[in-house]
C-alpha cells in the first residue's frame, strides 16, 4: 500500500513538474521577444502594391511642426527607396531581356532619369494616413504617403521619349510589361 501511495505521489510530482516546465518555457520565449507593437499608418494597406508605391514614416519632437516634418521626410525616404528599388529591377530585367546597344550607358542614363522622376514625384504624393499622438510634452506623428504606379510609369516614358539615345533602345510595350510584372511581384511579396 505504501508503495502504491509513493508511486502516486511520484507520478503527481512528475506530472506537476512537466506541466510547470512546459508553461514556463513558453512564457520565457514570449518574454525574450518582447511585446508586439502595431504602429499606426503601417498596416498592409499602407505598403506598396501593384497599383501604388507607398512609404511610411514617423517623427518625434516636442514641437508638432517638427514632428510632422520628420514623419514626412521618413515616409518620403521610404517611398523613394521603394520606387528606386523597383525601377532598378525593371532596368536590369529590361536590359537582360532586350538586346540593348550599350547596356551600361542605358542603365546609367535610366538611373539618372529615375532619380529625377522620383524627386518630381515626391512633390506630388498623397498623404493616405496621418496620426498624431502627444505624451509627456512630446508629439509623435505617423504618416503614409502614396503615388500611383501609372503616374511614375508615365513620367518615366515621357523622359525616355525626350532622350534620343534612350529612345533608340526603348521598346515601350516591353518596358511597360516588365514594369507591371515587377509591381505585381512586389505586391505578392507582402506577407
Amino acid at each position: 500500500m505504501k508503495m502504491k501511495n509513493l508511486l502516486m505521489v511520484a507520478s503527481a510530482f512528475t506530472f506537476a513538474f512537466m506541466l510547470a516546465s512546459c508553461g514556463g518555457s513558453k512564457k520565457a520565449v514570449d518574454d525574450s521577444l518582447g511585446k508586439e507593437v502595431n504602429l499606426p499608418c503601417n498596416d498592409d494597406e499602407f505598403h506598396s502594391d501593384a497599383k501604388y508605391f507607398r512609404g511610411t514614416g514617423n517623427g518625434i519632437s516636442s514641437d508638432l511642426s517638427t514632428a510632422k516634418s520628420k514623419a514626412r521626410i521618413d515616409a518620403q525616404t521610404n517611398l523613394s527607396r521603394s520606387i528606386s528599388t523597383t525601377m532598378k529591377a525593371v532596368a536590369d530585367r529590361y536590359v537582360n531581356e532586350r538586346q540593348v546597344g550599350d547596356a551600361m550607358e542605358f542603365e546609367q542614363k535610366f538611373e539618372q532619369m529615375t532619380r529625377e522622376v522620383i524627386n518630381q514625384e515626391l512633390n506630388n504624393v498623397s498623404v493616405v494616413c496621418s496620426k498624431t499622438f502627444q505624451k509627456d510634452g512630446r508629439y509623435q506623428v505617423f504618416q503614409a504617403l502614396e503615388v500611383p504606379k501609372d503616374q511614375v510609369l508615365n513620367n518615366i516614358k515621357d523622359r525616355i521619349s525626350k532622350d534620343q539615345k534612350l529612345q533608340l533602345d526603348y521598346d515601350k510595350m516591353k518596358f511597360e510589361q516588365v514594369f507591371n510584372e515587377e509591381m505585381e511581384k512586389m505586391a505578392n511579396e507582402r506577407p
